[in-house]
């Protein structure tokens, strides 16, 4: 098994980065391999909601510009996701968000499989973002893992996550209850996974 983590920060070993590292030592622990995928500092667009991955039926973003579709492939190949972001006006860092957004969207295999927001702030804000990061899971049937808490870091300057101590044991906690859900999703050798009812779009607009 294995978690991909994405760490929104434009800062490769920052704090995100260290609540990132502290929930993957976990999943280690359990057997549970990881990788921390950077969004990095170079632009990433934004969903222009063409339709052209849908239509053409490619499963990943018709633009091939940016971070985006290698992130996506290498989520094809994981069975969970954490995304981690720093908190910017109360919000997360748009870059991160993009790439959650255009990869759900064009059809990355995501359904099923468990995932968590982590939110990384100086003081305020961070359940904003949090909230805003959950969304996509929900719409996409990704069963959302929990901590004893929100899954939120607290530190500004580089290295301060690690003095928050609740914060790096919600981390802990957050890991352990994946490890736990991904255990008994692959319980016998395969993901057992439930079936559906085919989606019933409708507008309200008539």
């Amino acid at each position: 098994m294995k978690v991909l983590m994405i760490n929104g920060s434009p800062r490769t070993s920052g704090n995100t980065f260290m609540a990132l590292g502290e929930a993957a030592k976990t999943l280690q622990s359990h057997g549970i391999e990881t990788e921390i995928a950077q969004i990095g500092t170079k632009p990433v667009r934004g969903c222009i909601a063409c339709g052209q991955c849908i239509e053409k039926q490619l499963g990943r973003c018709i633009f091939d510009d940016d971070i985006c579709n290698r992130i996506a492939e290498k989520m094809n190949f994981s069975d969970a996701l954490i995304v981690g972001t720093p908190v910017y006006y109360g919000q997360p860092n748009g870059a991160v968000l993009s790439v959650v957004q255009r990869m759900f969207f064009s059809g990355t295999n995501v359904q099923n499989k468990p995932a968590a927001a982590v939110c990384v702030c100086r003081r305020g804000g961070a359940t904003a973002a949090f909230n805003t990061m959950n969304m996509p899971f929900q719409m996409m049937n990704m069963p959302v893992v929990t901590s004893q808490y929100w899954n939120i870091v607290y530190g500004r300057a580089k290295g301060e996550a690690a003095l928050d101590t609740e914060g790096m044991q919600t981390m802990r906690t957050l890991a352990e209850n994946m490890a736990w859900m991904l255990k008994k999703i692959h319980a016998n050798g395969h993901p057992d996974y439930p079936e559906r009812e085919e989606w019933l779009g409708m507008n309200f607009i008539r």
